[in-house]
């Protein structure tokens, strides 16, 4: 019998309902921003409820891919960070369950989920965009929605400008009405004037009854006159005056089969058939104008002496080749007056310049054919990025969320956004180089995949081992080593303290040290040194580890400490820092290379000079803090034993 472990189904409840949760939010976010992208071409022309409603049904099924690895991403980084922040998380690792078993049931699920997600691509999604698109098509070639404005020209009628002074809303008059038919052209213009007017439409919507009252038309006779200089033109005055306008109103749906025929509309195997039969068709092309060029002669008429003739030339063309090829040109055209040299180049350069138009032309030929096969290959990577940006994007999220340990719509939103933004601008740049051709189009779909699967197998790695990403002491301290920056001591006061610190001892220890750091300066000497010997010798690394593990043997010897002012002291010791600037060759023999190059080492001297400096300063500190710290110690010994005087 199949049977679902506790904790698996734990996991499944926690993590099912928000991606069903997120799911619908994305996919109402990218469906918005559909609408506000084409809201052009479906506001204002009278469209039914139900042409809206199957648009957005279809535009949110084309939308799913958009919607789903967002989802994924937003729902495991929400899961674990709520287990991680009600402390769930840690409770599952403490009875010795890893991350990875804990994230095994939702691998699981979302392999399923990405195997339908390719299916969906495969057999939904053509047919879905096949009808978006031709219901978005059937919108824009429909007539906007007839609503003359008042005091300004009106010109969604084809062929017609209309002006409209004044409207009687509740009777539909219209005042002071100008009319600009140029549906004969603009030669033949006519203006029409009247004091009012009413228009209305048809009853099967294909035409404009407009009925006028009182005015005057002026029509230019262009077509009608009888000589270049004299045009004809007719003016009429009437009182009443009745126009027909063709203007169809319906919504004309287009025929599926247009969109079925382009890339979006089919599935893997008519992709791959029409990428085969393009690329035969291109490829054949390309044979028939390389077999044109090669034999049209023109090559051969300037190719070196004794050039293979083309064979399927007429019995003139080879005999006129064959003596071409058999002449010394540069003698022909040397041996030839001015003129004559003149002539050659003019029609060497007008047959160039034929050749290269006509290959020209027909090389946009085969860019618009190649430009064709990439989108079909381009559709049909599609189908497989898919899919696999879902488990990228899990492999992100949910170690993302088991690092954070934040649940909610807080910090995750923010994660998620600005990874999913990352992920859709490498996607959106992949797919324009591949697209233009300048990248292979696997390189360019793939490429959104590339960039991320090596970030969550970071993430997943690092939740694994519990490292600290987001902590930011972490990089805190990485950029003081790196910059060289001082890095502080921290020490507090035990609250349980197992060995007793005995000030005798550390008073020795402390003036073991000052002798060190004595020792120690007298060696390197109390002043710069000189950029010869910097280069050659510099501060010898290992006494610096010597003197630094001194002093931690020190502060952690005394750290037992009850006082706290003794362990405010040891606070003031440096930590001691082994650049490499402070010897930067590692023998004598590359010091006195790294000399020759003055420029280089001059700059390397003037940091390094520097930097032993602060050493200086800081061993000299340790000597100072030592003598303060023995006071302290001894004040602590002193008030010890009168302490003990008294109690005996």
């Amino acid at each position: 019998m199949f049977y679902i472990k506790r904790l698996y189904r734990f996991i499944l409840k926690s993590f099912l309902p928000l991606f069903l949760m997120t799911f619908f939010i994305c996919l109402f976010i990218v469906l918005m921003q559909f609408l506000w992208r084409y809201v052009d071409e479906m506001v204002g022309k009278g469209l039914e409820m139900s042409v809206l409603a199957e648009l957005f049904f279809y535009a949110a099924v084309t939308m799913v891919p958009m919607a789903l690895p967002l989802a994924i991403l937003l729902a495991s980084l929400m899961t674990f960070g709520n287990l991680g922040e009600r402390l769930e998380l840690l409770a599952i690792k403490a009875a010795g369950i890893s991350l990875l078993q804990i994230m095994r049931p939702l691998v699981i699920f979302l392999i399923f989920v990405a195997i339908g997600a390719f299916f969906f691509q495969n057999n939904v999604l053509p047919k879905s965009q096949v009808k978006m698109w031709t219901l978005l098509y059937s919108m824009r070639q429909k007539s906007p929605e007839l609503d003359i404005p008042e005091g300004v020209f009106y010109d969604q009628i084809s062929g017609y400008n209309l002006y409209v002074k004044k409207k009687d809303h509740k009777t539909g008059m219209l005042y002071d009405v100008m009319i600009y038919d140029m549906s004969a052209g603009f030669d033949n213009a006519m203006i029409i004037l009247a004091d009012s007017g009413k228009l209305k439409m048809t009853d099967d919507k294909q035409h404009l009854f407009l009925t006028l009252y009182n005015g005057e038309s002026f029509e230019n006779l262009r077509d009608q006159r009888t000589s270049a200089t004299n045009i004809p033109y007719r003016r009429e005055t009437f009182s009443l005056k009745e126009i027909m306008i063709a203007f169809d109103a319906n919504f004309n749906r287009m025929d599926d089969g247009i969109m079925q025929n382009q890339y979006i509309g089919k599935d893997l195997n008519a992709l791959q058939l029409s990428i085969d039969s393009m690329t035969t068709r291109v490829d054949s092309i390309g044979d028939n104008y390389a077999r044109s060029l090669r034999s049209s002669g023109y090559f051969s008429l300037y190719d070196r002496p004794g050039a293979k003739i083309p064979a399927n030339d007429s019995v003139r063309e080879q005999e006129a080749l064959a003596e071409a090829a058999t002449l010394d040109l540069d003698s022909v055209f040397n041996g030839g007056s001015l003129q004559r040299k003149q002539l050659y180049l003019d029609r060497a350069l007008a047959r160039a310049e034929r050749y290269r138009s006509d290959y020209e032309f027909r090389s946009y030929t085969m860019k618009e054919e190649n430009k064709v096969i990439r989108r079909h290959q381009i559709e049909m990577y599609k189908k497989f990025t898919l899919s696999f940006a879902c488990i990228i994007f899990f492999f992100i999220g949910a170690p993302l969320g088991a690092i954070i340990r934040k649940g909610g719509l807080g910090m995750p939103v923010v994660v998620s956004v600005f990874m999913f933004i990352f992920y859709y601008i490498i996607d959106n740049t992949g797919y324009k180089l591949a697209r233009d051709g300048r990248w292979e189009v696997w390189e360019g779909m793939w490429l959104s995949s590339a960039v991320l699967l090596p970030l969550g197998i970071f993430f997943t790695y690092k939740a694994v081992k519990d490292s600290a990403v987001f902590n930011p002491d972490v990089y805190v301290n990485f950029f003081r080593k790196l910059i060289g920056r001082q890095e502080l001591r921290k020490v507090v006061l035990k609250e349980v303290i197992i060995e007793d610190m005995f000030p005798r001892v550390a008073i020795e220890k402390a003036e073991q040290l000052s002798v060190a750091c004595n020792r120690y300066l007298d060696k390197v000497g109390r002043k710069r040194q000189s950029y010869w010997r910097y280069c050659l010798y510099g501060y010898a690394k290992e006494d610096i580890t010597a003197l630094g593990a001194q002093i931690d043997d020190l502060v952690n010897y005394t750290s037992n400490s009850h006082s706290q002012l003794v362990i405010s002291k040891l606070m003031d010791y440096p930590v001691l820092r082994n650049l490499w600037v402070y010897r930067p060759a590692p023998s004598p023999k590359w010091g006195y290379v790294l000399a020759i190059f003055f420029p280089l080492g001059l700059l390397l001297y003037g940091v390094g000079a520097h930097q032993q400096r602060l050493l200086r300063n800081e061993v000299e500190g340790v000597i100072r803090t030592n003598g303060e710290l023995q006071a302290l110690l001894e004040k602590d010994e002193a008030d010890r034993m009168n302490e003990e005087d008294k109690t005996i």
